[in-house]
């Protein structure tokens, strides 16, 4: 055993796409329906990227983990079951992108349970993997989690490695941690109809920093774990930037690229 991995692995990388569609944007003001050009950028991420993305995932033999919101997942049922069916993780994501910090303990214990009936009716197996909105847990949402069965969350950042967010209990719960350096959204979000007016970085600089970052991870013996938006990364341009940094990955030793959900269940059973 090599460090924290089975066997001679020295880094697990994780890529996750959260596929939030027109859901993150509506949350923020319901009245961004009425913004055509706004809806329709969003709408290129579940419609126009997610496509791409799978297509790039089969070229690299990877398996990765989806994060959907139960609407997004709804108004695009044959995405959902396409994910799936080629292998990939379905995970929870809200229904609507609310943060559950903003929720009282019964709405977010309702959004839960209907992302939960929602996934789980599309795909014929509950989610057991949970990311929240905007990054953004409630004190009430390790338990909610727990008593509902699942595996991990990944929205915290107190490690970069998994770890055991209730070693306590009989059900443990997994934290598969993040971080905003390893998110596409600061550095491509500009929408100024609704106020983000981001840095929109070019690609090679957002390689140079993700790159940087594998890189010390991988001597550190950690988890690379990157959370990506098909709206914002799904752009042709920084697609090949995503496939660049996929290629230059491989190129290190004892690299496994995994699903957060089998991180989890390994980190679990240990």
């Amino acid at each position: 055993m090599s460090g924290i991995w089975p066997g001679e692995t020295q880094c697990v990388v994780m890529l996750g796409f959260d596929v939030d569609g027109v859901s993150s944007w509506l949350n923020r003001n319901p009245d961004y329906a009425k913004l055509p050009s706004l809806m329709s950028m969003a709408e290129y991420g579940p419609s126009v990227a997610t496509p791409r993305i799978l297509d790039l995932l089969d070229a690299h033999s990877i398996k990765a983990s989806f994060y959907v919101p139960g609407y997004v997942a709804e108004t695009h049922v044959e995405m959902v079951k396409e994910i799936d069916r080629r292998g990939h993780e379905i995970a929870h994501h809200g229904y609507m992108h609310e943060p559950p910090a903003t929720l009282t303990p019964d709405q977010e214990h309702e959004i839960l349970k209907r992302g939960i009936s929602i996934l789980g009716g599309i795909t014929g197996k509950a989610p057991t993997g949970y990311r929240s909105p905007s990054w953004e847990l409630s004190e009430h949402s390790i338990e909610l989690l727990t008593s509902h069965g699942f595996t991990y969350d990944s929205s915290l950042m107190g490690d970069d490695a998994p770890y055991i967010l209730n070693p306590e209990t009989a059900q443990s719960l997994v934290e598969i941690p993040i971080h905003w350096l390893l998110d596409d959204a600061p550095n491509f979000v500009y929408a100024p109809s609704a106020n983000r007016l981001g840095p929109m970085r070019n690609p090679d600089e957002v390689y140079g920093a993700w790159a940087a970052e594998f890189e010390g991870l991988y001597r550190y013996g950690r988890a690379f774990t990157l959370t990506m938006h098909p709206q914002y990364i799904g752009r042709p341009g920084r697609l090949l930037m995503l496939e660049r940094l996929i290629e230059y990955i491989r190129t290190f030793p004892n690299v496994e690229f995994m699903r957060a959900v089998d991180v989890a269940e390994m980190w679990r059973g240990r």
